[in-house]
């Protein structure tokens, strides 16, 4: 497993799972193999009875920028995707166990969308949600374009995920994406809390009550491979390498 992504079993968070992401050097971006290592960890905890919620965390000042750019231009140059993104999505749709996420500081592209499906999400004051997926001549992903209308309404859904806007961390609470807001100091202690207390609940009425509060996600699961076939054509695009090579040179 990667040490991009680190497996940890807190000893202060009986039945919890963290999964850290730790390539703060690239802030964080996500690279096939990390989403491998999340899909593993993902699936490992819902095969493991002492696993009663699981956590995603990222670095001081960085959850994470997105994907890794450096894999889209390949797929675009002519290699291939890959199934670790997709598998890692349905992964994440599919958990049967609580999710918490703590958010500080940069959330870009699934840096945002990864939190649409978790249950509760804590971010600091300074933490920015952004989605540029039209911008790179791209389209949104992680079935945000049928979780965030439904989450947020339409039109502050279609600024997140087509317009590009950024998100503060209040706007993002009115907007019903995150929890709460917390100084940067708190995030890890304040959701590693939350994911204790859902922990240490009745398992089984727990996962009812969050089967019914979520639905059966077939849709999800729909959405989810839609958007990806729409992604891998976008990648191939003349728009979308034309957005890549100035977005390169910016750099």
């Amino acid at each position: 497993m990667t040490d991009h992504i680190l497996i940890e079993h807190p000893e202060n968070a009986p039945g919890v799972q963290v999964i850290r992401l730790n390539r703060p050097d690239k802030k964080n971006a996500i690279t096939r193999a990390m989403y491998q290592a999340m899909t593993d960890a993902l699936k490992a905890g819902d095969a493991d009875d002492s696993v009663r919620a699981t956590v995603f965390l990222g670095s001081e000042g960085c959850f994470s920028a997105g994907n890794d750019l450096n894999d889209f231009l390949a797929f675009a140059m002519g290699g291939t995707m890959g199934r670790e993104v997709v598998d890692f999505l349905h992964a994440l749709a599919a958990h049967g166990k609580p999710l918490v996420s703590g958010v500080d500081g940069l959330a870009i592209g699934i840096g945002t969308t990864i939190h649409l499906h978790c249950d509760l999400t804590y971010a600091s004051i300074r933490t920015e949600f952004r989605t540029p997926f039209v911008d790179l001549a791209l389209v949104p992903e992680a079935a945000s374009s049928l979780l965030a209308p439904r989450l947020m309404g339409h039109q502050r859904a279609f600024a997140l995920l087509a317009a590009g806007e950024g998100f503060s961390a209040t706007a993002a609470r009115e907007a019903g994406l995150v929890y709460a807001v917390v100084e940067p100091a708190a995030v890890e202690r304040d959701t590693l809390a939350a994911a204790v207390r859902l922990a240490a609940k009745p398992p089984r009425a727990l996962a009812i009550a969050r089967t019914l509060i979520r639905g059966d996600g077939a849709d999800v699961a729909r959405r989810i491979d839609e958007e990806a076939e729409h992604f891998a054509a976008q990648l191939k695009s003349p728009e979308a390498r034309a957005a890549f090579e100035a977005f390169m040179a910016r750099r």
